[in-house]
């Protein structure tokens, strides 16, 4: 049973719906008809009674939801990623996502007050986890979550998230969105990344002659810096908390927070059972113990113990760093290839490099650039938990 909070009904939602892929679709090709379009698509080798079966998925869980919320009797508007700006965030009391981890992650990265709550609906489980969503149950009963919200049965939760401080000659650059369609039609930017916050004059104060600038944004997931191609080698100079600069090479850097644990730095680090077996076996020839290398239940336990290790708390003012592949030469690697820290500098020495921010944003961090992480209560995001 989960603690009781105050009870929760806001007087304005905001709904963030998905772009399906068969909206995208039909708006980037506006001039043929349906049975052109499914040609087209067949001809690309997409299904389009596929994709036409998921819209609908999504469609009916999202109607749900909004036909919940004003049953309830809270106004409720409903917009997609080219509408969700700050003025759209500002009036509501919260914002209710309905797709995957994708559009919720969209969602967060706009949200700058710690206060206004972010809800998740994992509008397709069958095409999505939605790890950062409501369990799904809730999907198709949405009703049974607002009597939860109503009733006080539910648990905030601050996701604790990562703010960047990016100084250099480019700090003021212009980020690049990393999804396919926004790379092919630009037009369809759904992200107004450098907008600040409304009512104040973007702030481009000088440190040591080189612009520095907070990026509008925070990453709740992690922040990844590196070479654009990745074929090439990462070089970069690395401080943890106080400790002095390190020069380090390797296929790039990684630092996440609680929640992004279990994303892309958990598959990074996670061991498999083949590995556990080989282990296993070296250390018993080694140490000339009588170790178990061939008790799968044994082998299973020790992977998983390990695995496990890697998440924590996303409410804990930690970020997890993993150098990857690092390239040791001389005296070698002084910092551990992975590790926790509440403040991590990063200096580029690289000519072709970005900073990603959830995988979505792309900021150039070249030769010079510097980036300061840091993870503070204040840029905190508020969440919802609920009984499974």
């Amino acid at each position: 049973m989960l603690e009781t909070e105050t009870p929760f009904l806001p007087k304005k939602a905001l709904v963030l719906s998905k772009f399906s892929r068969y909206e995208f679709e039909k708006r980037r090709h506006a001039d043929l008809s349906e049975d052109e379009l499914i040609k087209n698509l067949e001809n690309r080798g997409s299904d389009y009674n596929n994709l036409l079966q998921h819209h609908q998925i999504h469609r009916k869980n999202r109607d749900l939801v909004v036909k919940t919320l004003q049953e309830n009797g809270v106004e409720t508007k409903v917009v997609n990623r080219f509408d969700y700006n700050d003025s759209n965030i500002e009036w509501a009391d919260v914002v209710i996502t309905t797709g995957g981890d994708g559009t919720f992650l969209m969602a967060a990265s706009k949200i700058r007050s710690k206060d206004k709550p972010l809800i998740g609906i994992n509008s397709d489980p069958t095409r999505s986890l939605g790890y950062l969503c409501l369990p799904s149950f809730y999907t198709e009963n949405f009703p049974e979550a607002m009597k939860r919200l109503k009733s006080g049965n539910y648990r905030w939760m601050h996701r604790k998230r990562i703010k960047v401080t990016l100084s250099g000659e480019h700090a003021f650059a212009q980020p690049v969105e990393l999804h396919d369609q926004q790379l092919q039609y630009p037009e369809y930017r759904f992200l107004d990344c450098v907008e600040e916050p409304q009512n104040s004059a973007p702030k481009v104060p000088k440190l040591e002659s080189k612009l520095m600038r907070e990026l509008p944004v925070r990453a709740l997931n992690e922040v990844f810096v590196g070479e654009s191609l990745s074929s090439r080698v990462s070089y970069y100079e690395f401080a943890l908390d106080k400790s002095p600069k390190e020069k380090i090479k390797s296929s790039g850097l990684t630092i996440c927070t609680g929640t992004g644990s279990t994303s892309w730095s958990f598959n990074i680090n996670k061991v498999t059972e083949q590995c556990v077996k080989e282990l296993l076996k070296i250390t018993a020839e080694e140490t000339k113990t009588d170790i178990s290398t061939t008790d799968p239940q044994l082998i299973t336990q020790i992977t998983s113990r390990f695995n496990n290790s890697l998440i924590f708390d996303p409410t804990k003012s930690l970020m997890a760093y993993t150098i990857r592949d690092p390239i040791v030469f001389g005296m070698g690697l002084k910092s551990k290839p992975r590790g926790f820290a509440e403040r991590i500098e990063v200096k580029s020495r690289m000519f072709d490099a970005c900073l990603v921010i959830d995988g979505g944003l792309s900021f150039p961090f070249n030769d010079g650039s510097t980036a300061l992480l840091e993870i503070n209560d204040e840029d905190a995001l508020l969440t919802v938990t609920l009984p499974h």
